[in-house]
Protein backbone atom coordinates (compact mmCIF):
# COMPACT_ATOMS: atom_id res chain seq x y z
CA UNK A 1 0.00 0.00 0.00
CA UNK A 2 2.75 2.58 0.76
CA UNK A 3 4.36 1.84 -2.59
CA UNK A 4 1.05 2.46 -4.35
CA UNK A 5 0.58 5.77 -2.53
CA UNK A 6 4.09 6.88 -3.43
CA UNK A 7 3.48 5.97 -7.07
CA UNK A 8 0.14 7.80 -7.01
CA UNK A 9 1.82 11.01 -5.89
CA UNK A 10 0.78 10.88 -2.27
CA UNK A 11 2.70 12.70 0.41
CA UNK A 12 5.20 10.47 2.18
CA UNK A 13 6.82 11.02 5.58
CA UNK A 14 10.39 10.08 6.38
CA UNK A 15 11.51 8.27 9.49
CA UNK A 16 12.63 10.32 12.45
CA UNK A 17 15.93 9.33 13.99
CA UNK A 18 16.87 10.97 17.30
CA UNK A 19 14.58 13.92 16.73
CA UNK A 20 15.90 14.74 13.25
CA UNK A 21 13.95 14.08 10.12
CA UNK A 22 15.71 12.06 7.46
CA UNK A 23 14.39 12.10 3.94
CA UNK A 24 14.13 9.10 1.68
CA UNK A 25 14.06 6.23 4.17
CA UNK A 26 10.87 5.44 6.01
CA UNK A 27 9.77 2.71 8.35
CA UNK A 28 6.65 0.61 8.19
CA UNK A 29 5.17 2.16 11.36
CA UNK A 30 5.25 5.72 10.14
CA UNK A 31 3.57 7.14 7.08
CA UNK A 32 5.36 8.59 4.07
CA UNK A 33 6.77 12.20 3.99
CA UNK A 34 8.31 13.28 0.72
CA UNK A 35 6.20 14.67 -2.07
CA UNK A 36 6.49 13.58 -5.64
CA UNK A 37 6.04 15.77 -8.67
CA UNK A 38 3.82 13.25 -10.44
CA UNK A 39 0.10 13.81 -10.75
CA UNK A 40 -1.95 11.35 -8.73
CA UNK A 41 -3.69 8.58 -10.62
CA UNK A 42 -6.66 8.83 -8.30
CA UNK A 43 -8.07 12.25 -7.52
CA UNK A 44 -9.13 12.49 -3.90
CA UNK A 45 -10.68 15.96 -4.00
CA UNK A 46 -11.46 18.78 -6.40
CA UNK A 47 -10.63 22.45 -6.35
CA UNK A 48 -13.46 24.91 -5.83
CA UNK A 49 -14.13 27.00 -8.95
CA UNK A 50 -12.90 30.58 -8.89
CA UNK A 51 -15.68 32.63 -7.30
CA UNK A 52 -17.29 29.51 -5.85
CA UNK A 53 -17.32 30.87 -2.30
CA UNK A 54 -20.42 32.06 -0.49
CA UNK A 55 -22.25 34.96 -2.10
CA UNK A 56 -23.23 36.28 1.34
CA UNK A 57 -21.58 36.09 4.76
CA UNK A 58 -21.49 32.81 6.68
CA UNK A 59 -23.95 34.03 9.33
CA UNK A 60 -26.67 34.60 6.70
CA UNK A 61 -29.26 31.84 6.23
CA UNK A 62 -28.53 29.21 3.60
CA UNK A 63 -30.81 30.60 0.84
CA UNK A 64 -29.30 34.08 1.20
CA UNK A 65 -25.79 32.68 0.73
CA UNK A 66 -26.81 31.24 -2.66
CA UNK A 67 -28.90 34.15 -3.96
CA UNK A 68 -27.28 34.30 -7.46
CA UNK A 69 -28.21 30.68 -8.15
CA UNK A 70 -31.71 31.24 -6.75
CA UNK A 71 -32.22 34.25 -9.01
CA UNK A 72 -31.31 32.22 -12.11
CA UNK A 73 -33.35 29.17 -11.03
CA UNK A 74 -36.31 31.38 -10.12
CA UNK A 75 -36.23 33.06 -13.53
CA UNK A 76 -36.02 29.71 -15.32
CA UNK A 77 -38.87 28.31 -13.17
CA UNK A 78 -41.09 31.32 -13.95
CA UNK A 79 -40.27 30.98 -17.64
CA UNK A 80 -41.16 27.29 -17.60
CA UNK A 81 -44.43 28.10 -15.81
CA UNK A 82 -45.31 30.72 -18.43
CA UNK A 83 -44.46 28.25 -21.19
CA UNK A 84 -46.68 25.61 -19.55
CA UNK A 85 -49.50 28.19 -19.34
CA UNK A 86 -49.29 28.63 -23.15
CA UNK A 87 -47.40 31.94 -23.15
CA UNK A 88 -44.57 30.39 -25.13
CA UNK A 89 -42.65 33.42 -26.37
CA UNK A 90 -42.62 35.29 -23.04
CA UNK A 91 -41.67 32.10 -21.16
CA UNK A 92 -38.74 31.24 -23.37
CA UNK A 93 -37.57 34.87 -23.39
CA UNK A 94 -37.59 34.79 -19.60
CA UNK A 95 -35.58 31.55 -19.57
CA UNK A 96 -32.97 33.05 -21.90
CA UNK A 97 -32.88 36.29 -19.91
CA UNK A 98 -32.31 34.33 -16.68
CA UNK A 99 -29.31 32.55 -18.24
CA UNK A 100 -27.94 35.85 -19.54
CA UNK A 101 -28.37 37.31 -16.03
CA UNK A 102 -26.39 34.33 -14.70
CA UNK A 103 -23.59 35.12 -17.16
CA UNK A 104 -23.55 38.76 -16.10
CA UNK A 105 -23.52 37.85 -12.38
CA UNK A 106 -20.70 35.36 -12.96
CA UNK A 107 -18.73 38.07 -14.74
CA UNK A 108 -19.31 40.93 -12.27
CA UNK A 109 -19.65 39.37 -8.82
CA UNK A 110 -16.54 38.05 -7.04
CA UNK A 111 -18.44 35.20 -5.33
CA UNK A 112 -21.58 33.62 -6.73
CA UNK A 113 -21.84 30.45 -4.66
CA UNK A 114 -23.04 27.37 -6.48
CA UNK A 115 -23.60 29.32 -9.70
CA UNK A 116 -19.86 28.83 -10.19
CA UNK A 117 -19.52 25.38 -11.73
CA UNK A 118 -16.41 25.58 -13.87
CA UNK A 119 -13.85 28.30 -14.49
CA UNK A 120 -15.15 31.85 -14.73
CA UNK A 121 -14.57 32.04 -18.50
CA UNK A 122 -16.28 28.71 -19.17
CA UNK A 123 -19.29 29.61 -17.02
CA UNK A 124 -19.70 33.00 -18.69
CA UNK A 125 -19.40 31.49 -22.16
CA UNK A 126 -21.81 28.65 -21.38
CA UNK A 127 -24.49 30.79 -19.72
CA UNK A 128 -24.10 33.53 -22.31
CA UNK A 129 -24.21 31.35 -25.43
CA UNK A 130 -27.14 29.26 -24.19
CA UNK A 131 -29.06 32.34 -23.01
CA UNK A 132 -28.49 34.19 -26.27
CA UNK A 133 -29.49 31.16 -28.35
CA UNK A 134 -32.73 30.72 -26.38
CA UNK A 135 -33.58 34.43 -26.70
CA UNK A 136 -32.91 34.44 -30.46
CA UNK A 137 -34.91 31.26 -31.02
CA UNK A 138 -37.80 32.67 -28.98
CA UNK A 139 -37.77 35.82 -31.10
CA UNK A 140 -37.78 33.79 -34.34
CA UNK A 141 -40.58 31.43 -33.25
CA UNK A 142 -43.65 31.17 -35.46
CA UNK A 143 -46.32 32.56 -35.86
CA UNK A 144 -45.48 36.24 -36.26
CA UNK A 145 -41.76 36.18 -35.49
CA UNK A 146 -40.26 39.31 -33.93
CA UNK A 147 -36.95 38.65 -35.66
CA UNK A 148 -36.53 37.47 -39.23
CA UNK A 149 -33.17 36.45 -40.60
CA UNK A 150 -33.47 36.25 -44.41
CA UNK A 151 -30.55 33.93 -45.14
CA UNK A 152 -31.99 31.26 -42.79
CA UNK A 153 -35.11 30.98 -44.95
CA UNK A 154 -32.96 30.67 -48.08
CA UNK A 155 -30.73 28.11 -46.39
CA UNK A 156 -33.75 26.07 -45.34
CA UNK A 157 -35.14 26.24 -48.87
CA UNK A 158 -31.84 25.05 -50.38
CA UNK A 159 -31.41 22.16 -47.93
CA UNK A 160 -34.99 20.85 -48.10
CA UNK A 161 -35.78 21.26 -51.79
CA UNK A 162 -34.73 18.54 -54.17
CA UNK A 163 -34.01 19.31 -57.80
CA UNK A 164 -34.10 15.75 -59.03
Amino acid sequence: MPAEEARAGAVTRGAQSTGAVTRGAHSAEEGPERTTRRFPRITRDTARPEGGGRAASGDAPAPARQWPLLVVLGGVACGLLLTALDVFRAGTLLIGAALLAGAVMRWILPSVGMLAVRSRFTDIATYGILGLAIVLLAMMAQPHPWLQIPFLKDLLHVTLSSNR
